[in-house]
């Protein structure tokens, strides 16, 4: 399995960043997708998860309200559009797969239980 994730960048307080997740080496559309975040000193935590069919989604409440996680199994690919950015968004931005779980059981499972891609920065300057 190999996640690469893209779309991290720098942008200001109040803009917005696409994140994409490129995936191969499985069978997409059985896996559920997410995306977690580590900021520096901190650990890491789940942001948003989609399950494998696209009709469910969990978010952390910091997420709520102004990200959106979707998901297009036919490029076999999982986004994260993020609005109104804040500085304590800042962090590296995990894609991460795990086959047929829910989107909120996915949200807490233990990082060895799923599958990792290699993280993209984001930087909210203030």
């Amino acid at each position: 399995v190999q996640l690469q994730a893209s779309g991290g960048g720098l942008v200001q307080t109040g803009g917005s960043l696409r994140l994409s997740c490129a995936a191969s080496g499985l069978m997409f559309s059985t896996y559920s997708m997410g995306w977690f975040r580590q900021a520096p000193g901190k650990e890491r935590e789940s942001v948003a998860t989609i399950n494998w069919g696209g009709d469910g989604t969990y978010y952390a409440d910091s997420a709520k309200g102004r990200f959106t996680i979707s998901r297009d199994n036919a490029k076999n690919t999982v986004y994260l559009q993020m609005n109104s950015l804040k500085p304590e968004d800042t962090a590296v931005y995990f894609c991460a797969a795990r086959r047929w779980a829910t989107a909120q059981h996915m949200s807490a499972m233990n990082s060895d239980m799923l599958y990792w891609g290699k993280g993209t920065q984001v930087t909210v300057s203030s």
